[in-house]
């Protein structure tokens, strides 16, 4: 019976232990997942809001939801970092309050306590996993949706009647005219559509109405006469609706990554299928990709493992260290994985290497450190 009960005293208090723990690792990486996250709103993300609005000539409120709905993204870079920064600040301060001597004197040693952090770890790695599979592919797509219906709509004079505008070739050549009887709540009425970018023909699209969408203008009620260079009518075809993908060249600029609209299982299957449809250099970014989905949410464990044996401040030391050790750390793998993925896209090293080089680093680095911190305080 006093062999239960001291069995049961000591898990209790291995409870207690990994509770205190857990509560100073969870309040610290809300934190540092909104001091990171805030930090690259604050930089890159209206870096690209100004350049939507600059080069596309997309609406603030537009692009600034584009950036909300780019939000899960965000917050799958900075998990690992916010884990960083919890398990070094965490450490580092109880080493500071020789908490973890108190500990040690105990009989509990470093791979006891990191216990519960590497499982906070996991945990997020899972859901870190989880988030870039089934909400940034959703968001990404609504993203790019809206970015298309905006260039869509931004040159509709709503309210205007009988009117003429056309989209030229990159030559400055005559490629589409577009004739509308009036337009109303962003609709256009009574459309004719001169086309004359197939050489050899010219199509001419009549319908009742026609309005933009993210994949091109639908017509509704139409015909399309397709004319020789003779002027006799090769073809007619009667429509009641009809999309076709006409002025939306500078879509291509939101079409760069598609991989990131899609998750892992999908990416896989257009890589098996359709992967030869895309050049060459957007070809290594889309197998990179595949790579990063799984490497990515696995670098909070990774990182984890370098930042335990860091944040073991020695006796001398009498100041926290944690935020540097943290920033440093993440600055280090951010400039690899930058390194590598470039590298990988241009074709020098293979894809999967470029996905995997900075926890691949990060994890003989942090295993070296960790079995040396380990065997020098056991």
């Amino acid at each position: 019976m006093a062999v239960r009960k001291k069995i049961k005293q000591k898990l209790k208090s291995i409870t207690l232990l990994d509770k205190y723990i857990l509560k100073q690792v969870g309040e610290m990486f809300l934190m540092g997942v909104c001091v990171f996250s805030s930090i690259i709103f604050a930089s890159d993300t209206f870096i690209t809001l100004i350049k939507q609005i600059s080069l596309f000539g997309i609406p603030f409120k537009v692009a600034l939801m584009m950036i909300i709905l780019n939000l899960p993204q965000v917050i799958v870079m900075t998990i690992p970092m916010g884990v960083l920064l919890a398990t070094v600040m965490t450490l580092n301060g109880l080493s500071l309050k020789s908490e973890i001597t108190v500990m040690r004197a105990c009989g509990i040693g470093l791979n006891r306590i990191a216990k519960p952090i590497f499982v906070f770890a996991i945990l997020m790695s899972i859901f870190s996993f989880v988030i870039n599979e089934s909400v940034v592919p959703v968001m990404s797509r609504q993203s790019k949706d809206l970015a298309l219906w905006a260039l869509g709509q931004k040159n509709i004079p709503d309210g205007k009647q009988n009117f003429v505008f056309k989209e030229l070739s990159k030559d400055g050549m005559l490629k589409r005219l577009f004739y509308v009887g009036y337009c109303e709540d962003k609709t256009l009425h009574n459309i004719t559509v001169l086309d004359t970018s197939k050489e050899g023909t010219i199509q001419v699209l009549q319908a009742e109405e026609g309005k933009t969408s993210p994949s091109g203008w639908d017509f509704r009620k139409g015909a399309v006469y397709t004319v020789g260079q003779e002027g006799k009518v090769l073809n007619t075809t009667l429509f009641e609706d009809s999309n076709v993908k006409f002025g939306l060249d500078l879509s291509k600029e939101l079409n760069k990554n598609i991989a990131k609209e899609m998750n892992f299982m999908e990416l896989l299957k257009f890589i098996s299928t359709k992967l030869n449809t895309v050049d060459e250099r957007h070809r290594n970014v889309v197998v990179i990709e595949l790579y990063d989905k799984l490497a990515l949410p696995l670098t909070t464990i990774a990182l984890v493992l370098i930042g335990v044996p860091l944040a073991i401040t020695p006796p001398r030391v009498r100041y926290n260290r944690g935020f540097l050790f943290s920033i440093l750390i993440i600055f280090a793998y951010y400039l690899i994985r930058a390194l590598s993925i470039s590298f990988g896209e241009a074709g020098a090293i293979p894809a999967f290497f470029a996905a995997w080089t900075p926890n691949i680093v990060l994890t003989a680095l942090g295993a070296v450190l960790y079995y040396k911190k380990v065997y020098t305080i056991e």
